[in-house]
């Protein structure tokens, strides 16, 4: 017997890809230089105080290669800019430009407003359980052997 239930990694990047596709549309609405799904990641996990590249291609799963094309774009398009690190001068931190701080800000107010559509749609407790779920610690991975 085969199950046709999608397994929940495929709904967990389905939901990602409906709130990724709703913001880029109503930022390319409001007039704002057209970015790909991958900078628009990297602009969410990126530190006030500026990430390395190597720490932010960690936290986007993506290789080093990939982050450091998407922060050479954001660069391009003024919204982001690079600094040395005071930690190490070897180093240098990407940080926000004024233009990728209005952007970015104007980012989380759609994300609001998507999150508010979702609410309407499947309603507000479903998405407060959602969210709960998804910020509670799941600690690592564990070894499950298929059987």
């Amino acid at each position: 017997m085969h199950d046709s239930r999608r397994q929940l990694p495929q709904l967990l990047t389905e939901a990602r890809r409906w709130f990724e596709d709703g913001l880029l549309a109503a930022l390319e609405a409001a007039g704002a230089a057209p970015v790909s799904p991958t900078q628009a990641q990297l602009f969410s996990v990126l530190d006030e105080a500026g990430t390395t590249v190597s720490e932010l291609a960690r936290r986007m799963g993506v290789t080093r290669q990939t982050a450091h094309q998407a922060v050479h774009s954001l660069v391009a398009a003024g919204l982001l800019e690079q600094a040395p690190d005071p930690a190490s001068a070897r180093r240098r931190l990407i940080r926000r430009t004024q233009e990728g701080i209005r952007v970015h800000a104007r980012a989380e107010r759609v994300l609001a407003a998507l999150e508010g559509q979702l609410a309407e749609r499947i309603g507000a407790e479903q998405v407060a359980a959602l969210r709960a779920a998804l910020e509670a610690t799941w600690g690592p991975p564990p070894a499950v052997r298929p059987e």
